[in-house]
């Protein structure tokens, strides 16, 4: 579904990824781990084209995406779910859940909008209120709910669990890993990694932008000391 080859983004002159590769299976979910500063988000943002690629390609699908514009990409099935949400705060949930199913017909606005408040039944009663008056956890719904109007084959998201409740962790969790075994492949940066260790199915562990580690969920899970030695001391 996603390989990447050889990967190097940055910002200017700043080379935040060198030398990056791997690949995501269809129906696959597949972890970026590493510390503060080790490059996870800047290979999502690559992925989704918000980031410049210096060297590498990205193929999605069989077809070389790494020249193509972000919107292109979304209609080519990839969505992304970035840190901090980045909802439209002075919008209601409805509309921003609207602005994710741009590039998809709107005929099937109300449809998509079901299977989202299916997924998520909170966010029912939050419809007509601003984005920005919503708790965290309710943010996080939204943000997922609103790439999934894109009706995505490729969910990249960012941060799941960054400053919820845990309460509030554990439904986007059950609901990403419901969409997971409805085929839908799913790359996430998570710093909990016992949450994220439960759910994926392989890791792939950078260290200042390159790759430190890659394995099976399985095999991270009994080799505590390779993930000790490259999470810069995270716990879950």
């Amino acid at each position: 579904m996603l390989r990447v080859d050889g990967l190097t983004c940055g910002y200017g002159r700043f080379v935040a990824v060198r030398d990056l590769s791997f690949a995501a299976q269809q129906g696959e979910a597949l972890a970026i781990l590493g510390a503060n500063g080790a490059g996870k988000s800047s290979t999502l943002m690559a992925i989704a084209g918000h980031v410049a690629v210096g060297g590498g390609t990205i193929t999605f699908d069989g077809e070389d995406i790494t020249a193509l514009s972000p919107m292109g990409r979304c209609a080519r099935g990839i969505a992304l779910a970035p840190e901090g949400r980045r909802l439209f705060r002075d919008l209601t949930v409805r509309e921003n859940l609207i602005v994710g199913g741009y590039v998809r017909d709107a005929r099937r606005t109300d449809e998509a909008m079901a299977r989202v408040l299916d997924l998520f039944p909170r966010l029912k009663e939050r419809l007509d209120n601003q984005a920005g008056s919503l708790s965290g956890g309710e943010q996080q719904m939204a943000a997922i709910g609103r790439a999934m109007m894109a009706a995505p084959r490729l969910l990249l998201i960012d941060e799941v669990s960054l400053g919820l409740m845990p309460k509030n962790v554990d439904i986007c969790y059950e609901a990403l890993d419901a969409l997971r075994r409805g085929g839908l492949t799913i790359v996430l940066v998570e710093q909990s990694l016992e949450r994220v260790l439960a759910m994926a199915d392989r890791v792939v562990v950078l260290e200042s932008g390159r790759l430190a580690w890659t394995g099976t969920a399985a095999q991270a899970r009994g080799n505590p000391e390779v993930l000790g030695a490259y999470m810069g001391g995270v716990r879950a």
